[in-house]
């Protein structure tokens, strides 16, 4: 009977702090200029002309980070707050968002946001990659004005306007042209690099230990990776490709024995179920040509939640290196890596930071 009344009075006060939000949130939004907007999933939001105070969900830290936004964060979801370096976008602001207020969690695709949190933040606008019906649930909830824009692949036109509108939204217009022309400029270059290559020249080559709702070994594969597909790569997986997008999936060992890929790229995460694996079944790795040839490397996981576009455009360019060494000759990978982690993040050194955690780019041997 005491929780159930208990229950009722929190309602009551997240309905009252709703309420008075709503309240503040229409006087403010009547005495300062005020603008009209659709989102990425088709609704009409009334915004304040000036946005300085930001709460993002979902997919959006991330992105706002790369639209040099974070200065104006709230508010943080739960996972963003994870003290680890892959997540390239986060690790640098990890002491300043630990003080922020948690608003919400994605973590194992559970989408979690807490009304009276936000509330209490204070936020000009919600950011979030959700439905129109969860931002509709978060904005009537709160009071506040949600933003929302589609999820999007990696790479694709769809990210491209999801960044648009968040700078549009957030008086970063500009910066959003030259995330979106730094990406293309690279994919540019890196497709330029491989056009002239024939597909009878290039080693076979399989994305393992892929990332996806937890670690996974071997048998974890990525299909339609898009790192692959801007290198032309020979990816054995593309036989699943029409089964599922641009993802991770569990596949049979033995049909990784069928493709027997020349090269094979671990997440750095996973290598230590995959050195388990190893060493409980070593004969089943030594059939590999991969494993028989030394050609096993690791690249940093680039997905926390959702995909970072820093880390795999670095991973683009070390698999080239390691797939077409002479039409990558020319490219000093260090510094590379600094030019894309420092205007991503603002941190050219970054490398080094993957690096001592032991989630860098390099080559790995199984048995160690």
């Amino acid at each position: 009977m005491k929780r159930w009344i208990a229950g009722l009075l929190f309602g009551a006060v997240l309905m009252t702090l709703a309420g008075c939000n709503t309240v503040q949130q229409d006087t403010a939004l009547q005495e300062a200029p005020t603008r009209v907007m659709v989102d990425g999933v088709g609704r009409e939001v009334v915004l304040p002309e000036q946005v300085e105070r930001i709460v993002p969900l979902g997919n959006t830290p991330r992105m706002a980070v790369y639209l040099g936004l974070a200065d104006k964060f709230v508010g943080i979801g739960e996972c963003e707050i994870a003290d680890s370096p892959i997540m390239a976008y986060a690790y640098p602001y990890r002491e300043a968002w630990a003080e922020l207020p948690v608003v919400g969690t994605d973590s194992m695709g559970e989408t979690a946001y807490y009304a009276e949190e936000i509330i209490l933040a204070r936020p000009d606008v919600i950011l979030c990659n959700y439905t129109a019906n969860v931002a509709d649930s978060i904005q009537a909830q709160t009071g506040i004005p949600v933003f929302a824009v589609q999820e999007a692949d990696l790479f694709s036109e769809g990210y491209d306007e999801a960044l648009r509108l968040l700078g549009e939204v957030c008086g970063a217009a500009e910066r959003a042209e030259a995330v979106i022309r730094a990406i293309d400029d690279n994919i540019a270059e890196l497709e330029s690099r491989t056009k002239d290559l024939t597909d009878a020249g290039k080693p076979t080559v399989l994305g393992a230990g892929a990332t996806f709702k937890g670690s996974h070994s071997i048998d974890g594969v990525y299909t339609n990776y898009p790192v692959f597909e801007i290198l032309s790569a020979m990816d054995v997986a593309e036989d699943i490709a029409g089964q599922t997008g641009s993802s991770g999936v569990m596949v049979d060992r033995e049909q990784i024995l069928i493709w027997d890929p020349e090269i094979i790229f671990f997440d750095a995460a996973s290598m230590e179920l995959v050195r388990a694996d190893y060493a409980e079944d070593p004969d089943y790795f030594e059939q590999l040509q991969a494993v028989k040839n030394g050609a096993l490397y690791q690249w940093p996981n680039s997905t926390w939640h959702w995909s970072n576009v820093e880390i795999p455009m670095v991973c683009a360019y070390y698999v080239g290196a390691t797939l077409y060494p002479e039409a990558f000759a020319d490219v000093d990978l260090e510094a590379k890596a600094a030019e894309i982690f420092d205007f991503f993040i603002g941190q050219p050194d970054y490398l080094s930071v993957l690096e001592e955690a032991g989630a860098g780019y390099s080559k790995v041997t199984l048995g160690e």
